[in-house]
């Protein structure tokens, strides 16, 4: 009889002590997330990473931690640097914000970084990919549409210049009148899905009205009204510039259409530089306390 009211007593007293156990681990986690925030701040990463993975180790819950630990192994990447070590540091930063999004799909703050990770290893498919998930979990990211068109005007740029060096010539950036026949079809096969999709996504930032901002395989896609994401954005608008200086490459057989993709480059050239002009004379009235509307 006794044996049978010492039984709940027993695994109550147990169920308090794995509480008390579950509560010193969180306090250990939370003390061990501090300390990790400000060797971070005072950019002792290896540190930061240290106490970051043992507060990830004593509670996995926790919340934040793993997005800082990924974070803290993010900061330690060279950008456009090719070795073995910051390649490892970017998949150790990859692997945690995937952790991350295994409890949120949506974190935005993990879409971007994954996509961050991916431009910086200059894996530039990849890096596109999670930009588009960017886009999925937030249509009006300009960032991740800006990206999108920059890094489909790298990979176009560099495959004409490969190809106009198999035969000794250079890029003029007008079009590449003079180019072998053999080239150009080369050029046209490589580069005109990412020609339309660059200007697709360049012109979802600043004027989504333009009808190549639905070329080729976006034909289809939804039309957007109004305002782009950004419209101001005097970045995006040299990239358009060079993106339909790329567009003329294809037009080896008509040049009438060169000349027209070359007004337009000209045109967002100028653009681009007003555009910058008026950005920089805004940002200046706001530091003199005057505000333009």
């Amino acid at each position: 009889m006794n044996r049978i009211v010492r039984l709940p007593v027993l695994a109550a007293a147990t169920i308090l002590m794995v509480g008390s156990s579950i509560g010193c681990k969180r306090l250990e986690a939370r003390d061990q997330l501090n300390k990790g925030v400000e060797a971070y701040k005072e950019q002792r990463y290896d540190e930061a990473i240290d106490h970051f993975q043992r507060a990830v180790n004593l509670d996995p819950t926790y919340p934040m931690t793993r997005t800082y630990l990924a974070t803290a192994y993010a900061q330690e990447v060279v950008p456009g640097m090719d070795t073995p070590d910051n390649e490892k540091h970017a998949q150790l930063a990859i692997d945690q914000f995937e952790k991350v999004l295994d409890a949120d799909p949506g974190d935005s703050t993990a879409l971007k970084q994954i996509a961050t990770m991916y431009y910086d290893l200059k894996k530039f498919d990849l890096a596109k990919q999670w930009q588009q998930k960017v886009l999925a979990a937030d249509p009006k990211d300009a960032d991740a549409a800006y990206t999108i068109g920059v890094i489909d005007w790298t990979q176009a740029y560099a495959n004409a210049v490969k190809d106009l060096q198999s035969v000794g010539m250079q890029d003029d950036s007008q079009g590449n009148a003079k180019m072998p026949k053999k080239v150009c079809q080369e050029v046209q096969q490589q580069n005109t899905p990412l020609i339309d999709e660059g200007l697709h996504y360049l012109l979802m930032v600043v004027d989504p009205t333009s009808p190549d901002a639905y070329l080729g395989s976006f034909a289809n896609s939804p039309k957007m009204s109004g305002n782009g994401l950004r419209p101001t954005d005097d970045e995006a608008m040299v990239y358009l510039n060079l993106m339909y200086r790329r567009k003329a490459d294809l037009d080896c057989t008509d040049p009438s259409a060169r000349k027209a993709d070359l007004a337009q480059a000209d045109a967002w050239r100028e653009k681009a530089l007003g555009t910058r002009r008026a950005n920089e004379e805004k940002a200046n009235s706001k530091v003199n306390g005057v505000v333009i509307q």
